[in-house]
């Protein structure tokens, strides 16, 4: 195995491994290697004729009061495990090689990257993206593998190059557990024996609201009962939802999810909207006594409603059947009003 910290000789290696037909696999990491990263080398070995790790403890993707300074770092332990591994290339750039002076160009991946871990990390996934976007250029890889364990990252950095035409292959190889369950992780040398013990919570409580939602049953119920679990193990939780594996927006199923009772559609209508029937130039209390006659037909043909959205709606002169998209759409918009207000709370300094 070859570790070069130069660029320079890094571009010399890769142009002799271009000229020979090689392809070429990257497996970009931060160190403190463990199982989960020797299964991305493994799947490299499989894809390629030649592997090249990448270890770069990235300060672009760290904010403030994050743990830049005390993230493990465990080069010679690393370089032997990469090396019985049949890695081919360890590249160790330094930070003055990947953020030279002057450096001022960020890679920012919209959408994606907003919520979940986005959201209580702002920039994170900038960092990620800018420095994978470097990575890619320096080592010129035909495939690269992540870990599906940092699922919003493998998201970000698959949107990135179909969005930017890169021309590379990404391959996301599940996450590795350990024999209790829980993800393997460098930051797990931080957690104290109690600490430690705690956290297998996380996985049994996404497990058993996977295996109900997978079986049928009612996501919300299913989503707050694992938040539940782990708030009583002790977790400070910051999120706990069911998204889309590739944009990850939120998934809700329909607004009775959130507890909103909503009419079936009619088979014949896309939508239906009764609003102030009143005739042109009608007096006021012409124009009243017509939006009830109104209200009270919707009543007669729709039944009564104890609910407030309807309610509402019929408070104001109208009533609307949503179709299915309809429907889904406004649950998206309520149940991330919900995620904000919740996201505002925790940062209030109040709280």
């Amino acid at each position: 195995m070859q570790t070069i910290r130069d660029k320079a000789a890094l571009a010399a290696l890769i142009d002799s491994w271009k000229s020979a037909g090689e392809r070429v696999a990257l497996v970009p990491t931060m160190g403190a290697l463990h199982a989960g990263h020797m299964a991305l080398v493994a799947e490299a070995r499989r894809r390629a004729s030649r592997v090249a790790v990448s270890i770069f403890v990235n300060p672009m993707q760290f904010g403030a009061g994050e743990d830049l300074e005390r993230y493990p770092r465990r080069e010679q332990a690393d370089s032997r495990m990469l090396a019985d591994a049949g890695v081919d290339l360890l590249w160790l750039p330094p930070v003055e090689a990947m953020y030279p002076a002057g450096f001022s160009t960020t890679v920012s991946i919209a959408g994606v990257s907003d919520g979940l871990d986005g959201a209580a990390r702002p920039g994170h996934f900038d960092g990620v993206a800018t420095v994978v976007t470097k990575l890619f250029n320096q080592v010129r890889a035909d495939v690269a593998l992540f870990g599906e364990k940092d699922f919003q990252q493998l998201a970000v950095i698959r949107r990135m190059v179909a969005d930017l035409d890169m021309g590379i292959e990404i391959v996301g190889v599940p996450t590795q557990r350990d024999d209790d369950g829980l993800a393997l992780s460098s930051r797990n040398l931080y957690l104290a024996p109690e600490d430690r013990a705690a956290a297998v919570a996380l996985p049994r409580a996404l497990g058993v609201a996977a295996g109900a939602i997978g079986k049928g049953g009612d996501p919300a119920a299913a989503l707050a009962q694992a938040r539940a679990a782990l708030a009583a193990a002790g977790f400070a939780v910051d999120y706990v939802t069911l998204v889309d594996a590739e944009t990850l927006e939120v998934v809700i199923a329909t607004l009775n999810d959130l507890g909103v009772a909503v009419y079936e559609q009619t088979p014949d209508a896309e939508s239906l909207i009764i609003t102030d029937n009143a005739p042109t130039g009608s007096t006021e209390e012409e124009a009243e006594e017509a939006a009830e006659a109104a209200l009270s037909t919707v009543d007669s043909e729709f039944g009564r409603t104890t609910d407030p959205v309807r309610m509402y709606m019929r408070e104001m002169g109208s009533v609307e059947l949503l179709t299915r998209e309809g429907e889904i759409e406004i649950a998206k918009r309520i149940e991330g009003g919900l995620q904000a207000m919740m996201l505002a709370i925790s940062a209030s300094p109040t709280t």
